[in-house]
């Protein structure tokens, strides 16, 4: 296969390479640590096998999520209200350490953990503006299969 040639940068050139790195790292630090706003929105999906809690800031981008299956939860206890309130408890402990206050809350999904993820947001000291359900709902279904001719 014949010998492989190294090519070695010159110290001008990584030192311009890691300034670049440096740069773009500092600009994700800022944006993941301080939102420019203190409101957000907290997303709650709850599902019969699990329960799933996204903040995000007003634009939708998403800053932090948790799970119950995250958090250690296993196998049926995910779907548990007790489950969705020690997620809700995870959401906004970060969310107080980014200095979000204001929060609005859409719920997704019909599980057992919407009441109480929403119960524990709101004791954990985060003020709840607006209380959404976003729950998809079919207005005519499927098409129903042809009738059987015998």
């Amino acid at each position: 296969m014949g010998k492989k040639r190294v090519i070695k940068k010159t110290e001008e050139e990584l030192l311009k390479e890691r300034e670049r790195v440096e740069a773009g790292l500092r600009k994700e630090i800022k944006v993941k640590t301080t939102p420019k706003t203190k409101e957000g929105r907290v997303y709650i999906s709850s599902s019969y096998n699990n329960t799933k809690i996204t903040l995000t800031d007003l634009q939708g981008n998403v800053l932090t999520w948790t799970s119950a299956g995250s958090i250690g939860f296993k196998g049926t206890k995910k779907a548990t209200p007790f489950a969705a309130s020690k997620v809700a408890e995870a959401v906004a402990q970060i969310a107080k350490k980014m200095g979000i206050l204001d929060v609005e809350v859409l719920v997704k999904g019909i599980g057992s953990g919407r009441d109480s993820a929403i119960r524990s947001l709101a004791a954990r000291g985060l003020n709840i503006i607006s209380i959404e359900d976003v729950t998809p709902i079919p207005h005519n279904g499927c098409r129903p299969p042809k009738a059987r001719r015998v």
